[in-house]
């Protein structure tokens, strides 16, 4: 059973940065491939960017490349979001997701809110 909670949402001006964080529990963080998703209201969640378990490959939505960084340390349990060049479309609810397969994510957060404002 892996929980996950995540932090660092917020309200920023389009062409503001935000990190959010994504805090695991149990110590077998490092067997997870971690992805972060974000839901739009009215919209289907949708994939935002993925980090394999070591951290050597790293996966993002076209909408986000070159904006958003994925990384993970595995010392401390958390996943990061590094997010640049916000636009008002980013605004979402952003989740974190474990997965020990190679198909669907196993475990969710609750969420955190990202409202950019133009």
């Amino acid at each position: 059973q892996v929980q996950l909670v995540e932090s660092g949402g917020g309200l920023v001006q389009a062409g503001g940065s935000l990190r959010l964080s994504c805090a695991a529990s149990g110590r077998t963080f490092s067997s997870y491939a971690m992805g972060w998703f974000r839901q739009a209201p009215g919209k289907e969640r949708l994939f935002v960017a993925a980090i394999m378990r070591s951290g050597g490959s790293t996966y993002y939505a076209d909408s986000v490349k070159g904006r958003f960084t994925i990384s993970r340390d595995n010392a401390k349990n958390t996943v990061y979001l590094q997010m640049n060049s916000l636009k008002p479309e980013d605004t979402a609810v952003y989740y974190c997701a474990a997965r020990l397969g190679h198909t669907s994510y196993d475990y969710w957060g609750q969420g955190t809110q990202v409202t950019v404002s133009s």
